[in-house]
């Protein structure tokens, strides 16, 4: 069983590829979103409660699909340069690691004026219903570029990524399906087959 850890900045497309990846393989498909936005309906972002439980629903969920062998795509903005997020990300990626499951991480890549016409798309807009402020939403994409977004300098996340496959793509000019059947084709090599984390 894999989990596809699915990382890049905000608006890159992790979630729309992610799709692709699960309609086109035999992967599910647990995205950013999918825990963060009924927990706005309840509490304030980044209040301990909504901190605490994103993070203990979203770990359950990786753990259950780990032991049922669901082979997972799992999306996450990750700040490579914060040592909080790279602790964050091991967290996440324990359950497959402790039960012997392969890891492998996917690094999407675009320009910041692709990440803000992305941010708009439809697709998006419904999935993410925090994102619908516009103003607010294309202010934290172009915020979140004072984070390392992306591997190429030293940051904390080498350690994290360093016993897994890793392929980094830019995505700005590719349709989804394009990525998807590049990273499954990637994900079936003898290279990545053969590892586990």
């Amino acid at each position: 069983m894999t989990l596809l850890f699915v990382f890049g900045p905000p608006a890159v497309g992790k979630m729309t590829v992610g799709r692709a990846i699960a309609d086109a393989g035999d992967f599910r498909l647990f995205h950013n979103h999918h825990v963060l936005e009924p927990l706005l309906d309840v509490f304030d972002y980044g209040t301990p409660p909504f901190n605490r439980l994103l993070e203990g629903l979203r770990l359950r969920v990786l753990e259950e699909a780990a032991d049922a062998g669901i082979d997972l795509v799992y999306t996450l903005v990750w700040g490579l340069d914060l040592p909080e997020d790279a602790a964050y990300v091991r967290r996440h990626i324990g359950p497959f690691v402790e039960r012997g499951q392969r890891v492998a991480f996917l690094e999407l890549y675009a320009d910041l004026d692709t990440r803000l016409a992305r941010n708009r798309t439809p697709y998006r807009l419904a999935e993410k219903k925090s994102k619908r402020d516009l103003a607010w939403s294309d202010e934290n994409v172009r915020g979140l570029e004072r984070v390392q977004m992306s591997t190429g300098v030293p940051s904390p996340a080498d350690e994290v990524i360093a016993d897994c496959p890793h392929l980094r793509i830019d995505n700005t000019d590719r349709p989804p399906e394009d990525v998807a059947a590049e990273v499954l084709t990637w994900l079936a090599s003898p290279a990545v087959l053969g590892s586990s984390a």
